[in-house]
């Protein structure tokens, strides 16, 4: 009899091939993109310099989805608006 594992994960993100949706998509465009390049190529340094792209950037998408803290930016905004005054000085003086 088979047993299904219930799938408990469901707030984490989607992956595929290891990868977040949008990298993956960033991913296939370049992999497509060079399949053109490859098609109206007929140079091999071309077609071995676009598949050595396409593993450069595949191990590094595959980095930074592991390790984001490397992209890690401040937020712009603050958690909390407040009218609340910062400063001491008094302007109505």
């Amino acid at each position: 009899m088979k047993h299904y594992e219930i799938y408990r994960d469901i707030r984490k993100r989607a992956m595929v091939m290891g990868l977040p949706i949008s990298l993956f998509a960033l991913m296939m465009t370049s992999v497509i993109l060079s399949l053109l390049v490859i098609i109206f190529s007929f140079s091999l340094l071309v077609i071995v310099s676009v598949l050595v792209f396409n593993i450069i950037l595949y191990v590094t998408l595959t980095h930074i989805t592991q390790k984001p803290v490397l992209f890690y930016f401040q937020r712009v905004f603050p958690k909390t608006i407040s009218n609340k005054r910062i400063s001491h000085l008094t302007y109505e003086d």
